[in-house]
């Protein structure tokens, strides 16, 4: 775990004045005396740990993130950051809980807790932390953890928008961190099929690939949009964040009541993301990508169409029902929408393959969850012997990953690549991103140059590469 801080002559508070206006720091370890930095230690000391921070406690941090990452034993959180002092408090009290049970020992930890992340990254004993924040605070705090030397575990997608993922992914490649997006589909546990799945396909198992398909499922209208009181634990202001300042709902943000289960209000407003094509798509295209051996590039052409909410059917303002059709440089085409299963569909000169996660890992809450809780079949093709087919020493075989956090860990341990590295993850967040564009302007086809990240000819699509940012929010405020 190098050590990549420069120190600065600045106290804390100045720290955290600079860095939310874009400026990173250090501050002197001395401020914060009981836990030493990993780095210190040889590489097999017994107190060797990789100190996290984890910054946003809700659903995805509680059920998925957290306890992943505590499982190793590498792994040591140390310290959480909310603007909803609720879900800052219950982190802390989660936190310790689990670390209790896990080593006997009631007070193992006393975990730290800020209601801005900026604290964290403040600290010279992190090493590294876990971003579970919604869409639009995903690229800004990943630039700034990267500055500040902390290695990145981030959650999908990578991006609000193309232009500022570009940022990120660029600032973390110059910084040299270990980033791992959270595309743990491309990981063994828990579903082995689309690593598996992809092997086949490169290694030529049915033929020539000509088309691939995508399900995704949409989202539906509502929500409440009466104005009400912003709830006095939550910062409002900053967890706007870049986005325009807008009235508080409840049905806009998360859960007062049941933060840690209830889908949140935000994932089905364009403010803060474009709907179900980043939410699942960041997932199913990011795995078609790696079946196509496009991972580090994207499509050429793109052309669609989507339904969304009229006006007066509530709050919620993303697509629902949509079609997209795309197509590579190599000539495989891609088509994503709401009719096929949701999943991928490889389809070659020789036979097809579908994968999907089955009837496991979907979250409750989740558009078309009670449909995939029926499915059964994550893993089957056109000829039942393709599947057993033996990938053989010589041919293809693709980055093997345990578990997505468990690869984070190691690779932090090791310096080697993550199996959803940067520059993987910005490609595919484009794709997705690329679609929602198509989405929104119909009866056009898209070009696109994948080594510029631009459209060609087209300004009205090109606008939709970066959003105005309000300041001092943002990645455009990012220095360093």
């Amino acid at each position: 775990m190098k050590d990549n801080h420069q120190e600065v002559n600045q106290d804390r508070r100045s720290f955290i004045k600079t860095a939310a206006t874009g400026t990173a720091g250090i501050i002197a370890a001395s401020m914060f005396p009981t836990i030493v930095p990993s780095s210190v230690f040889g590489k097999n000391a017994p107190s060797n740990k990789i100190n996290i921070g984890q910054i946003g406690f809700g659903r995805i941090g509680s059920s998925h993130d957290l306890p992943e990452v505590i499982k190793n034993e590498a792994a040591h959180v140390i310290a959480v950051a909310d603007l909803d002092k609720n879900r800052l408090a219950n982190g802390k009290v989660w936190i310790e809980k689990k670390y209790a049970e896990r080593t006997g020992k009631e007070k193992y930890l006393d975990v730290k807790t800020y209601d801005d992340y900026h604290e964290i990254l403040a600290r010279k004993d992190i090493d590294a932390v876990i971003i579970s924040t919604p869409d639009h605070w995903h690229a800004q705090p990943a630039m700034e953890a990267a500055i500040a030397g902390k290695h990145i575990y981030m959650q999908k997608p990578t991006s609000l928008t193309i232009k500022e993922g570009r940022m990120m992914a660029d600032t973390i490649k110059r910084k040299k961190v270990i980033f791992q997006l959270g595309s743990q589909q491309r990981s063994m546990n828990p579903w082995p099929q689309f690593k598996r799945t992809c092997e086949l396909v490169r290694n030529g198992r049915i033929g020539k690939l000509k088309k691939v398909y995508v399900g995704l499922p949409g989202d539906p209208a509502g929500g409440n949009t009466a104005q009400m009181p912003v709830p006095p634990n939550l910062n409002y202001n900053m967890w706007l964040g870049s986005t325009p300042e807008i009235y508080y709902t409840l049905d806009r943000v998360h859960s007062q009541t049941d933060p840690l289960n209830e889908r949140p209000g935000w994932l089905r407003l364009e403010q803060f993301g474009a709907g179900m094509i980043t939410g699942w798509g960041s997932h199913h295209i990011d795995i078609a990508h790696w079946g196509m051996d496009t991972e580090l590039t994207g499509p050429i052409e793109i052309e669609g169409t989507a339904k969304f909410p009229a006006k007066g059917s509530g709050l919620w303002d993303v697509h629902g029902d949509f079609l997209v059709n795309s197509k590579y440089a190599n000539g495989v085409e891609m088509e994503i929408g709401g009719t096929n299963p949701n999943g991928i569909k490889f389809e070659g000169t020789e036979g097809w393959i579908f994968v999907s996660r089955g009837n496991v890992g979907v979250t409750a809450s989740d558009p078309g969850a009670a449909a995939a809780a029926k499915e059964n079949k994550a893993f089957y093709a056109s000829d039942p012997k393709i599947l057993g087919s033996v990938i053989g020493a010589n041919e293809i075989h693709l980055y093997e990953s345990p578990e997505q956090h468990q690869n984070w860990i190691e690779s932090i341990q090791s310096g080697k690549q993550t199996i959803s590295h940067a520059e993987i993850a910005q490609r595919s967040c484009t794709a997705c991103l690329l679609a929602h564009t198509a989405m929104k302007l119909p009866g056009q086809k898209l070009k696109w140059d994948p080594k510029k990240e631009d459209f060609i000819g087209n300004k009205e699509a090109s606008a939709t590469l970066s959003r105005a940012q309000r300041a001092p929010f943002g990645t455009n405020y990012v220095k360093g």
